[in-house]
């Protein structure tokens, strides 16, 4: 037992050791001013995954070795330093600026995605402002674009899918926002626009149920409550967008609703029948 702890014990001492002396090697090449000292243990540091302190070496030197022959190898880690670290912005603009310097690299391909992927690594929830998603979709489609035998092809695709579908969730919950805010604003003619528009510009999307019946309840909300010069002319457009959801959607689970919508509207068009 005691011979158990005993080895415990001097493995512990040892692990110390040998930390307190990397980290002492780490601290002497921060500080030295040899710039191969530099490389060789950020290189190191590099192939354990320890990032960040691979990182601070690698700024310190990039300047120093661009021309050389090792140039190359040290600008791909550099860059992908900023990746492993998370920091996006950085990482973007150096891979891009890789795939430029060394457009015969046999990394230049990977270099092309990873900066394009650090675009979508920024792209926000789909309830802040969409900019750069926006660019994130232009980054990756021009990586498809120019590697279209790619290994990473699936995975680019993938990505720009999940980007269309932030922007498509973006454009449905501003119409729905519309439509929920209709009864204080009285802009129910606002929500049947971004629904119109939501349509327009994303006629596959897997939201176009729920567009389709929220546009029908806008419109529906929208006659009912108009002045009665305007309400014959509102009733009729809101029944064909009744007919359009009813012939495109028949086993909707909001087929209840639209159609109680429905009936109201034909009811409220005999009053119109009678009076003509």
């Amino acid at each position: 037992m005691h011979a158990v702890l005993s080895m415990k014990k001097l493995l512990s001492i040892l692990v110390i050791a040998l930390t307190l002396a990397s980290c002492n090697e780490y601290q002497k090449a921060l500080k030295s001013t040899d710039i191969v000292e530099k490389f060789k243990m950020g290189t190191q540091l590099y192939d354990e995954g320890k990032y960040n302190k691979a990182n601070r070496l690698f700024v310190q030197i990039v300047p120093k070795y661009r021309g050389k022959p090792q140039a190359e190898r040290l600008m791909y880690m550099y860059s992908k330093t900023f990746y492993e670290t998370r920091d996006y912005y950085t990482a973007n603009y150096q891979f891009e600026r890789f795939v430029s310097a060394y457009p015969d690299s046999d990394k230049v391909e990977e270099a092309a995605f990873l900066g394009a992927k650090s675009y979508y690594e920024l792209s926000p929830a789909f309830s802040k402002e969409q900019k750069e998603t926006v660019e994130a979709i232009e980054k990756l489609q021009g990586f498809i674009n120019s590697f279209p035998r790619s290994e990473y092809i699936a995975e680019a695709n993938e990505l720009v899918k999940e980007l269309d579908f932030k922007l498509e969730r973006k454009a449905f919950e501003i119409a729905k926002q519309y439509n929920k805010i209709g009864p204080f604003s009285r802009d129910y003619q606002a929500a049947i626009k971004a629904f119109d528009n939501f349509l327009l510009n994303y006629p596959g999307s897997s939201l176009k149920e729920e567009a389709l019946f929220y546009r029908l309840d806008s419109a529906y909300k929208l006659a009912i409550n108009s002045v009665e010069w305007k309400m014959e002319e509102r009733l009729n457009k809101a029944i064909s967008y009744y007919q359009q959801f009813i012939k495109k959607y028949p086993e909707s689970p909001f087929n209840e609703d639209a159609t109680k919508m429905h009936e109201e509207m034909e009811d409220l068009l005999k009053n119109f029948s009678v009076k003509s």
